[in-house]
């Protein structure tokens, strides 16, 4: 074999050695990829129905409902409402009125059901893409009243 075909040959083996761990890095980052969604996103159709993603809002005033280690709940972005079901504890700052996102999926029944629950952690913060989505929630719920 000449030099030059070995050169050819090597760069051509790099390239592909290159282009199949450029794959199966983008395909492990795709299936760990986690999209949020607010209640008003969720209701319109937007969220995936066999993939995890994470809902986010308000947990709504008396929604709260506790059996055993299985806790139901209310997420509402003001405008629309997601009931959730989560097995586990719960964490401390989770209360109805506070801020919480919540990841999982959609079980048979057309449940969201969660596999992981997110309190706030204090008074001033919440999610960018939560705080967003009650502020687009809002401005929606206005414009209706308003017509």
């Amino acid at each position: 074999m000449k030099p030059r075909h070995k050169r050819v040959a090597i760069i051509a083996g790099g390239l592909a050695a290159l282009g199949s761990a450029a794959y199966f890095v983008l395909n492990a980052f795709e299936s760990n990829l986690v999209f949020f969604f607010s209640p008003s996103q969720v209701a319109a159709g937007e969220a995936p129905k066999n993939r995890t993603f994470r809902i986010g809002g308000l947990v709504k005033e008396g929604s709260v409902k506790r059996d055993s280690m299985t806790v139901s709940f209310v997420v509402t972005d003001t405008a629309k409402e997601l009931p959730v079901s989560y097995t586990g504890i719960l964490p401390d700052l989770f209360k109805e009125g506070k801020g919480v996102v919540a990841q999982g999926k959609f079980d048979a029944a057309g449940k969201f059901s969660a596999t992981e629950v997110l309190a706030k952690h204090d008074e001033n913060y919440m999610p960018p893409e939560a705080k967003a989505a009650l502020d687009q929630a809002q401005v929606q719920k206005t414009i209706k009243s308003l017509k």
